[in-house]
């Protein structure tokens, strides 16, 4: 199972503004999670295929830590240590202004989850995300922005849940990524991570 994670940086927090009015009524005390089924996942060159009455879709760069072991209940000092591997991931989402209720159509779509190759665990307190979209650069994100960086992350997760060996955590999308239209060709990279490459198209 691939998890991902919302509202984990300064700049989203920033975007979307207050979080004490309704429906919110009060920023979130535990991680916000939501799930990436399997028929999200696509591999680097995948060509994805908006779903009906789409004409673009939020491409947010992130990055997975995958499960090397099961973990539960793991303090930050050595949450880490039950990383087998970490990935460069392209989490694309439909459009959406709201956080209030689960957005299974718009995250959950065939191959909204281009992911490259797992490479061996290292330090990403600083890594730097880079997207391009037709060869254009759009965003920039440092992880040294996470609200909870990956060990914090991930213990807190595995306060209330169990992740199994395999399972990915994703650490953190960009509220309101920039976004690609049908026909883009998009390309996500980090230093130590190499380059994860796929191209949108209009779906049949």
């Amino acid at each position: 199972m691939i998890y991902g994670v919302i509202l984990n940086d300064a700049a989203s927090l920033q975007k979307i503004g207050s979080l004490d009015e309704a429906p919110y009524k009060g920023a979130p005390q535990a991680p916000v999670l939501y799930i990436k089924p399997a028929n999200t996942r696509v591999a680097d060159g995948a060509t994805v295929k908006l779903p009906d009455g789409a004409n673009s879709v939020e491409v947010a760069a992130t990055v997975g830590l995958v499960m090397g072991r099961a973990a539960a209940r793991l303090s930050p000092a050595t949450a880490l240590e039950v990383v087998g591997g970490v990935v460069l991931a392209g989490d694309l989402s439909l459009p959406h202004a709201s956080y209030y209720r689960p957005a299974i159509r718009e995250k959950c779509f065939d191959g909204s989850l281009p992911v490259g190759e797992v490479k061996p665990p290292f330090d990403l307190s600083k890594l730097v995300l880079r997207t391009e979209i037709d060869g254009q650069l759009v965003e920039e994100r440092s992880l040294a922005d996470l609200i909870r960086g990956p060990a914090r992350l991930l213990s807190d997760v595995s306060e209330f849940m169990t992740l199994n060996q395999g399972d990915v955590l994703l650490l953190g999308v960009s509220y309101m990524a920039p976004q690609a239209k049908a026909g883009s060709r998009v390309k996500i990279s980090a230093d130590g991570l190499g380059s994860l490459h796929f191209t949108i198209a209009q779906g049949a």
